[in-house]
C-alpha cells in the first residue's frame, strides 16, 4: 500500500514509504554496528568461529533483502518473519558462542541493535499485534540469554514497535478512508455535470414535444404523452432516486437563446475568453445586456460555465415570470473576480417553493446555477421578494480552483 500505482509511469507517494525506507537504512547501519562490536573482540569468544559463521549468514540475508524491505508491496510477510529468527536465534546463541563472563559484564548479543529492526519490520508489515508478538518474542530470547536483563532498552524496543504499528494501521485505515472519500467525490461531480447536461438539454426538448404534441392532437398527442412520461423518469433519476414524481411543466417553449446551453455560443477551447462575446446572444426583446466597455476577460471553462449558468437564470424568468416580465443582465469586471446579475421584474418565488422543487426533480437552480458556479470556485446567490421579482448573483474568480489568473 506504500507505492502504489495510479497510472502507467506514475507512482503515488503514501504516509507509510518513508518508514519502509528508514527501516532499510536502519537495518543496513544496525548490521554494521554488530560486525563493529564482533570484530576487535573476535578471540574473546569462546567459539569465535560459530560467531563469524553468524554474522556471516546475518550479513548476506541483509544485503540480499535490503531492496525487499523498501516498501511493503515488495516485502513478502516471510521477509520480516525470517528477520525475527535470525534476530532470535542470534540472542540465543550469544549464550553458547561467548564465554559466561562476557555475557555476565554486559555484553551485546551477536546481532546487537539489528533485532530492533526485526522488531519494527513486523511492526510496519502487520501492525501493532505483529509489532507486540515480535517484541515479546525478543524479550523473552534476552531473558533465556542472560540473567541480568537491560530493561530499560528492552521496554524500548517493545514500546516503538507497538507505536509503530499502531502508527502504520491508523495510516492505512485514512489513506484508505481519503481514497473512497475521493472516489464518491469524483463519481458524485461527474452525476451533478451530467444532471446539469440533462436538465439544459434532454428536459427543454421533452417538455417542447410534450407541449407541442398536446397541442397538434392525434398521433402527435401519443408522442407528447411519451415525451411527458420520459422527462417525469428524467427529472426523478436527477433528484438522486425514486421519489415523488412531479407533474411535467406547462412552461412555454424555450425562446432563442433562452436555453441553459443548447444555443449557447461555444467558448474557446484555451486561454481567456470575452464573456460579452458569450453572453451577447442572451439579450432579446424583454432581456436587456449591460456589459463594460473593456473586454470581460475568463478562463474559457469558466466563461462557457457562468454564461450557461445565466441561461438557466433565463429559463427561470421566462417560466415562472410570466408573460410580459422583463428581466435584466448586468455584468461587473471586478479585479479578483467577475460579477453577472440576472434580475427580473415578475412576481417572485414563494418561499419553500426552490426546496420543493429540488425534491420534485427540478434541479434548475440546485444544479445549473449553483452547482456550476461551486465548480468553479464562485458562489451563486439569489434573492426574492413575493411581489418585487427575483434577483440572481453569480460571482466567479478569476483565479478559480483548476485554472491561473486572467486578466
Amino acid at each position: 500500500m506504500a507505492e502504489r500505482q495510479t497510472r502507467p509511469g506514475r507512482a503515488r507517494m503514501s504516509v507509510e514509504l518513508p518508514l519502509w525506507r528508514a527501516l532499510t537504512g536502519y537495518r543496513l547501519v544496525a548490521l554494521g554496528y554488530a560486525l563493529l562490536l564482533f570484530v576487535p573482540d573476535y578471540h574473546r569468544y569462546a567459539h569465535p568461529l560459530g560467531a563469524a559463521l553468524y554474522l556471516g549468514v546475518l550479513t548476506a540475508w541483509t544485503l540480499a533483502t535490503w531492496r525487499r524491505f523498501g516498501s511493503a508491496e515488495r516485502c513478502a510477510w516471510y521477509f520480516p518473519l525470517t528477520d525475527l529468527a535470525l534476530a532470535l536465534a542470534g540472542i540465543l546463541l550469544t549464550g553458547v558462542l561467548d564465554t559466561q563472563a562476557r555475557i555476565a559484564d554486559g555484553c551485546h548479543t551477536l546481532p546487537a541493535v539489528w533485532t530492533s529492526g526485526a522488531a519494527l519490520g513486523c511492526a510496519l508489515k502487520g501492525g501493532w499485534r505483529w509489532a507486540a508478538a515480535a517484541a515479546t518474542l525478543v524479550v523473552a530470547a534476552n531473558v533465556a540469554e542472560r540473567e541480568e536483563l537491560p530493561v530499560r532498552d528492552l521496554m524500548l524496543v517493545w514500546v516503538a514497535a507497538i507505536a509503530i504499528g499502531y502508527v502504520v494501521e491508523v495510516t492505512r485505515i485514512s489513506e484508505r478512508t481519503l481514497a473512497q472519500a475521493l472516489r464518491i467525490e469524483a463519481a458524485t461531480r461527474e452525476r451533478e455535470r451530467l444532471a446539469r447536461d440533462i436538465h439544459d438539454n434532454v428536459l427543454q426538448v421533452l417538455a417542447m414535444v410534450q407541449r407541442r404534441g398536446t397541442a397538434l392532437g392525434g398521433e402527435a398527442a401519443e408522442l407528447g404523452r411519451m415525451a411527458g412520461e420520459q422527462e417525469i423518469a428524467l427529472r426523478t433519476l436527477v433528484a438522486g432516486g425514486p421519489g415523488r414524481p412531479a407533474e411535467a411543466p406547462s412552461s412555454p417553449d424555450p425562446a432563442p437563446g433562452a436555453s441553459g446551453a443548447s444555443d449557447a455560443p461555444d467558448a474557446p477551447g484555451q486561454g481567456p475568453c470575452d464573456l460579452r462575446t458569450l453572453l451577447g446572444p442572451r439579450a432579446r426583446p424583454g432581456v436587456s445586456l449591460a456589459t463594460p466597455g473593456t473586454p470581460v476577460l475568463l478562463d474559457a471553462t469558466a466563461a462557457a460555465e457562468l454564461a450557461a449558468a445565466v441561461g438557466a437564470a433565463l429559463d427561470n424568468v421566462e417560466r415562472h415570470a410570466g408573460d410580459g416580465a422583463q428581466a435584466w443582465i448586468l455584468v461587473e469586471d471586478e479585479p479578483d473576480e467577475v460579477i453577472v446579475t440576472v434580475r427580473d421584474d415578475g412576481p417572485g418565488i414563494p418561499e419553500g417553493r426552490l426546496a420543493a422543487a429540488e425534491r420534485e426533480g427540478r434541479m434548475g437552480v440546485a444544479l445549473s446555477i449553483r452547482g456550476r458556479l461551486a465548480e468553479l470556485g464562485g458562489s451563486a446567490e439569489l434573492l426574492s421578494v413575493p411581489g418585487q421579482g427575483t434577483e440572481v448573483e453569480l460571482r466567479v474568480p478569476r483565479r478559480g480552483p483548476s485554472w491561473g489568473s486572467v486578466g
